[in-house]
């Protein structure tokens, strides 16, 4: 009678314990009630599969030192029998070992294998001062203790185990949901109420469907099925519906959830929000489809200024002057765009007008410092079309070009005026050349004037005038057409 009441009162303990020093102690005291051994130790196999001593009962720090590690099992050991030592002086030791079981005053001892669901964890070890004849009674209460003892270690780690997995699913940002073979959700973790905007009491007990598109409703059953043949699906990209009715798209990674007799009842599901990493790749996409474009321009335009330029050049040497000239004009065109277009997140921000005028005006600011600026810039400015930019900067550098060689930038002393006003729903450009030398109007049209002619014509008009002070080219254009 008392036996019984010992177990039960050994397995309560073990129910309400909440940790392993609180185990190990219950086992201690089980021991010495149930088998009469004060002194008793519990031993567990560690990672390096080495029994280290867990738990204690009268025994001296040099005894553990010397006999840790010993053991004639290895760990996951499936069937271990006891070992009973009913007297040490007849016992069959290495004599290291034995000497230093005498000195520690014990007679008689016996290894009791603790078993858990994969095999030998470790053992406890009973020791008495002289020799001792192990009954039935007493080999059947061991084994009894030492079942006790495995279930409860068991219990133990899959407890933390699945504290720890309960603590990641919570803090995770994902959502994580898990669901029955119907489909019928029975966990939602706090990602998955950031990401669908449902509580927990709100989405435990529904059917997934509520999740889904209705254009997408029979994704679910394939799912379902895949995971009842043992499928797993990995990083599915799909689109899923929130509370408020809204879509977002997710990445979906969804695994069987199978019992402890290893039969499939259920699925969990991770579902990540990829609605940026969609946005960035589609920005990507269209950014790499412009610069093709934006090259393809270039190469295009490259090769007519080549083409173009010959008739004009009188030798090698003079084409290869006005082709670089013009094609540096386009290569700070396209640094200026570039540059502003990568201003804060305005992606779609161009080039204004006064900062493209300076930018290929640029090789007319002499002295070091930039101190002799030989034009001015003056009235309104406006937000150049991206379209727009090249043909305007080909423009400017053909009248640039032009006072270098026949106008005011051809004297020191000759500067540009240049002046930007509204007139309706146009902007006018007023280049005004002055203290350069006399020129005369030319009826012949070079490559220049045609070059000047036909961009000037896809967004407004072009006149010229000439005066005794110098030449005044006036630019006119729709403001529809080339204002971002």
């Amino acid at each position: 009678m008392h036996q019984q009441s010992a177990l039960f009162h050994f397995t309560d303990r073990l129910y309400r314990a909440r940790n392993l020093d609180q185990i190990y102690s219950a086992a201690l005291d089980a021991i010495a009630d149930m088998l009469g051994c004060t002194r008793a130790s519990i031993l567990q196999f560690d990672d390096k599969g080495v029994l280290r001593f867990a738990a204690w009962r009268r025994l001296s720090e040099e005894y553990r030192r010397g006999v840790e590690g010993h053991s004639p099992w290895q760990p996951g050991h499936e069937e271990p029998a006891p070992v009973y030592l009913g007297d040490i002086g007849h016992a069959d030791l290495p004599s290291d070992l034995a000497a230093l079981i005498r000195l520690e005053g014990i007679g008689a001892l016996a290894f009791i294998p603790v078993m858990v669901s994969q095999g030998m964890a470790g053992k406890f070890t009973l020791y008495y001062e002289g020799p001792h004849l192990f009954t039935n009674e007493e080999r059947e209460l061991a084994l009894i203790i030492a079942r006790q003892l495995g279930f409860a270690i068991e219990r133990h780690h899959s407890d933390q185990t699945a504290r720890r997995f309960t603590a990641l699913v919570e803090s995770s940002d994902d959502a994580i949901i898990s669901k029955n073979l119907e489909g019928i959700i029975i966990s939602w973790n706090a990602g998955a109420e950031r990401l669908f905007g449902y509580g927990a009491p709100e989405a435990i007990g529904r059917s997934v469907m509520m999740l889904i598109p209705p254009d997408r409703h029979n994704e679910e059953p394939a799912i379902l099925a895949r995971i009842r043949a043992g499928e797993r699906i990995d990083h599915y990209e799909t689109i899923r519906r929130r509370k408020d009715g809204g879509l977002v798209d997710i990445s979906l990674s969804v695994s069987p959830i199978k019992n402890a007799e290893g039969v499939i009842i259920g699925a969990s599901k991770i579902a990540r929000d990829i609605t940026e990493r969609r946005r960035a790749q589609e920005q990507q996409q269209l950014l790499l489809h412009e610069m093709d474009h934006r090259v393809k321009n270039l190469f295009a335009l490259a090769t007519s200024i080549v083409n173009l330029s010959v008739a004009s050049a009188e030798t090698p040497a003079a084409l290869a002057s006005i082709v670089a000239d013009r094609l540096g004009a386009l290569s700070r065109a396209h640094a200026l765009t570039l540059a502003s277009r990568t201003v804060g997140n305005g992606f779609r921000k161009t080039a204004t007008l006064h900062a493209l005028i300076e930018a290929i005006l640029a090789p007319y600011v002499e002295g070091a410092e930039g101190e002799r600026k030989r034009f001015t810039v003056e009235g309104i400015d406006i937000e150049l079309a991206e379209s727009t930019v090249t043909p305007v900067a080909l423009l400017l550098h053909e009248f640039a070009t032009n006072a270098a060689k026949y106008g005011s930038f051809s004297t020191s002393g000759g500067r540009v005026e240049i002046e930007c006003r509204r007139r309706g729903g146009d902007v006018v450009l007023v280049w005004r050349e002055l203290g350069g030398p006399t020129v005369q109007p030319s009826d012949t049209e070079g490559f220049g004037s045609r070059l000047v002619r036909l961009a000037a014509s896809q967004f407004g008009g072009f006149s010229r005038q000439w005066h005794p002070e110098g030449l005044v080219i006036e630019l006119t254009m729709d403001i529809s057409r080339v204002g971002a």
